[in-house]
């Protein structure tokens, strides 16, 4: 399994993203694999990443999209782009809405966001922690 090898080397801000709605880096893991669908990022065939959906509410098409990874995963920012735009018009055949909340201190992540076609909203504050909730729309 990659939850604990991806767990013990997580972004700091990951860390804080999962502590804000209440799981350590391996149950916020372990949550996306089995509530969701779940893959991994290997990086010369190590784990250092995982993302996934899950599903919100299936009747209007809402998936909850997450994405954890390492520092080493957050280094490939073209990757990362190709990646993401791939897996987000894959997960749109499933989902006509993906959204999910990122920290508003992780602005690599918003910038990555934002490249996708995202909408990154205002900050609000969740548990303590200034967040930004995030969507897009399938466009069908």
């Amino acid at each position: 399994m990659h939850v604990g090898p991806i767990a013990t080397r997580m972004r700091d801000i990951d860390k804080l993203e999962c502590r804000t709605f209440g799981m350590g880096p391996k149950a916020a893991l372990r949550h996306g694999l089995l509530y969701g669908d779940a893959w991994t990022v290997l990086i010369d065939g190590k784990a250092e990443a995982m993302f996934g959906v899950v599903a919100v509410n299936m009747i209007d098409g809402r998936g909850r999209i997450w994405l954890l990874m390492t520092d080493k995963a957050a280094a490939q920012h073209r990757a990362l782009v190709r990646l993401g735009a791939r897996y987000t018009e894959a997960l749109h055949r499933h989902f006509a809405i993906l959204q999910n909340d990122v920290h508003a201190d992780n602005v690599r992540a918003i910038r990555w966001l934002t490249r996708l076609g995202y909408y990154v909203g205002p900050v609000d504050v969740v548990n303590g922690q200034p967040m930004r909730s995030f969507i897009r729309c399938a466009t069908r």
